[in-house]
């Protein structure tokens, strides 16, 4: 693994990318500053400390709306997606209660993160009424049934740009077309969507949620997209000084939103010559582990997913069993690290036709930004070893 990006335990190889990114040290580079000399409160506005600080942050505002094709006063910082979504899902529906807004229906697909799930089931209790939109067995919208299931009375559609275990991308621009045109709230979590097409305009995005660990920045920190043109605003759910439009109270972690601007910008100047070569190296474990093991089979759409994600079904060995004895050499996963310690199949892979079988035979391998061909050729030999 490069060691100009993370500091590596040669023995160790790491391919589980959509749970967590290293920091590049370009990200680290561009933090130090701001853990050190210039230290101040962004949201002092009395001395030159503050004023520097301030800086900082406005930069790395600027870079993350660049990043989404937003402009600056439509990004609010969070400590990460999950409050991100929080945020747009249960202050839309605040803000729809507190106008006597009559629209009770939520639509969200059924393979949503957990976050998303959690907090529309909390609006159930707020006496809305929330419906799954199905996927078909490659992990993608249906947009036929999406349509049959759009009524007078759909408040808001909240659908993911990258899914966070089969790495499948969804049309979120048809999607946000077709809520444009019905006048439906149209929020996507693309905390895992750095090599889709984030574009908040050519998508028709009123919300969007972002993540700065899923980019090689660091943990602790997010982004909400409001668009400027959306007919409802969130109410916030942290109040207090009234910082950031008074949206998200706190003090803004200036080196957090440093090195998440910085990512943001490094995510949009590489990624084109990024996605194809993880692409290549994707396809060659694929190919190095199907020609040994043909009975191995892969979860969700090939073409149009993340360049670096492979979920796999296996029927030899229960997945966590195969992790487990690989360690410490080799670091994938079953699957979403925030549902880790939940005994209970993937809702995922259920959604996708995947039986509870089957769910525990599959796993989660992402490919990232410093992962070589040396390490994807020993990974191959490492599971097909334990495999044989």
């Amino acid at each position: 693994m490069k060691t100009d990006g993370i500091d590596t335990i040669k023995t160790r190889i790491y391919l589980d990318y959509q749970a967590t990114t290293p920091l590049d040290k370009r990200v680290i580079d561009k933090m130090l500053p701001y853990m050190n000399s210039k230290f101040g409160n962004p949201h002092s506005s009395e001395h030159s400390y503050g004023w520097e600080s301030e800086q900082g942050v406005a930069h790395a505002i600027r870079q993350i709306a660049e990043y989404i094709g937003a402009i600056d006063d439509e990004i609010i910082l969070t400590s990460g997606a999950t409050e991100s979504n929080n945020l747009a899902i249960i202050g839309i529906a605040y803000t729809a209660q507190k106008n006597f807004i009559r629209k009770k229906t939520i639509l969200v697909s059924a393979i949503e993160h957990k976050c998303v799930l959690g907090a529309s089931r909390f609006l159930e209790e707020m006496g809305f009424c929330v419906k799954k939109i199905p996927v078909n067995k490659e992990g993608i919208i249906d947009i036929n049934t999406f349509n049959n299931l759009i009524t007078d009375d759909v408040l808001l559609v909240s659908i993911m740009a990258t899914n966070n275990e089969i790495g499948t991308n969804q049309p979120i621009s048809e999607i946000g077309k077709i809520c444009k045109e019905r006048e439906i709230l149209f929020h996507t979590d693309a905390a895992q969507g750095g090599y889709a097409n984030l574009d908040v305009i050519e998508n028709n995005v009123d919300f969007m949620s972002l993540s700065a660990h899923k980019i090689y920045g660091p943990k602790g920190i997010g982004a909400l997209f409001i668009s400027k043109d959306s007919i409802l605003k969130p109410t916030p759910l942290i109040y207090g000084g009234d910082q950031q439009f008074g949206y998200r109270s706190g003090t803004v972690p200036t080196f957090l939103a440093v090195g998440f601007g910085e990512a943001a910008e490094i995510m949009m100047n590489e990624k084109e010559a990024e996605m194809q070569r993880l692409k290549n190296l994707r396809d060659e474990l694929f190919a190095t582990l199907a020609s040994t093991c043909p009975q191995i089979k892969i979860n969700g759409d090939m073409k149009n997913r993340h360049p670096g994600n492979l979920n796999l079904f296996i029927p030899n060995i229960e997945s966590k069993r195969l992790i487990y004895s690989l360690q410490p050499n080799l670091a994938f996963s079953t699957g979403s690290a925030c549902t880790s310690g939940i005994i209970e199949p993937s809702h995922v892979l259920k959604a996708i036709g995947l039986t509870t079988d089957e769910s525990e035979h599959s796993f989660r391998i992402t490919i990232g930004r410093y992962t070589t061909l040396e390490e994807v050729k020993k990974a191959s030999n490492i599971i097909l070893n334990a495999l044989l």
